[in-house]
């Protein structure tokens, strides 16, 4: 019997009078634990739910509103991509698959580029999307990492991307392999331009993401418990045929084996960006910390 259909659902159809007035979406569903939690709730939240403390997927824009100073940003344009170079087809077309992505999301791809405050300071921020394709790297997403990192550098202004992708977009072939070189030299150009640049590793972040700009921050950061990989746990057990240790591959163990600089909490990851930016960027914090009163003199 589940609960929340069969009981808490008609009891509010009832009250309200029509069962249209309910919401389908009234709940959202914990990944990990199967907490319910109420939408308002879980948005509040920033998708972390409150009984477990999982870090669920985050879309782009949501990221945006969460890390930009008073949630103002503004979107970078994105040079458009072939849709289906190579014709690809499996089950399903992959122009077909393309366009349910993108009807359900809302999005073009599965990276976004936004530009604007963070701690007063003229950042620009990608963001991948993992609802789209499993945030997969293809031509797409290698423009939009591009154009990242090119605004950065003409605007002056640190760099910031959230991963957060299954790997290379296979249906692109070569074209997706491609673009781990290609997000590489725009890293590097950022470098050369002597401006920070921070990645954020969220669950999961895997393939050749991890492969290629995911790894190279000057500053790497990951939420909590989130999986971190080339080759998923599942794939090396069946390799090597041997059991894993608990918790391997994930945001702890790699922090703790020198993978990472930290691990940081959805709700403090604004304040902790807001901070190393400063830092980055010589900048005195915005709120110095009291000096400790001292003590009167021995008399």
């Amino acid at each position: 019997m589940n609960w929340i259909r069969d009981f808490v659902r008609p009891r509010l159809s009832a009250v309200l009078g029509r069962h249209s007035s309910v919401p389908e979406n009234l709940w959202c569903k914990c990944n990990s634990c199967g907490q319910m939690i109420f939408h308002r709730e879980f948005e509040k939240a920033l998708a972390v739910c409150s009984a477990c403390g999982h870090h669920m997927p985050l879309r782009p824009t949501e990221r945006f509103t969460s890390i930009f100073d008073d949630g103002k940003f503004e979107a970078v344009p994105v040079d458009d991509a072939p849709e289906d170079p190579l014709r690809f087809r499996d089950v399903k077309r992959y122009s077909d698959r393309i366009r349910e992505a993108r009807s359900k999301t809302g999005a073009t791809d599965a990276m976004l580029v936004a530009h604007g405050e963070v701690g007063g300071i003229d950042t620009v921020v990608a963001a991948q999307d993992f609802t789209f394709l499993g945030g997969s790297m293809g031509v797409a997403v290698g423009n939009a990492a591009l154009k990242a990192a090119e605004t950065a550098v003409a605007r002056t202004a640190p760099l910031v991307i959230f991963a957060a992708a299954g790997g290379a977009r296979m249906q692109e072939g070569i074209l997706s392999l491609m673009q781990m070189p290609r997000t590489t030299l725009a890293v590097q150009a950022v470098r050369d331009a002597r401006l920070p640049y921070i990645t954020v590793l969220t669950h999961p972040t895997t393939g050749g993401v991890t492969a290629s700009y995911a790894m190279l921050g000057d500053i790497q950061i990951a939420e909590p418990n989130a999986l971190i990989c080339f080759a998923g746990p599942r794939v090396i057990e069946q390799t090597i045929r041997e059991k894993l240790p608990e918790g391997f591959q994930r945001a702890e163990h790699l922090l703790k084996h020198g993978m990472l600089d930290m691990v940081v909490h959805r709700h403090e990851m604004r304040k902790t960006l807001v901070q190393l930016l400063r830092i980055l960027t010589r900048r005195p914090p915005l709120e110095p910390p009291e000096r400790p009163a001292l003590a009167p003199p021995a008399s």
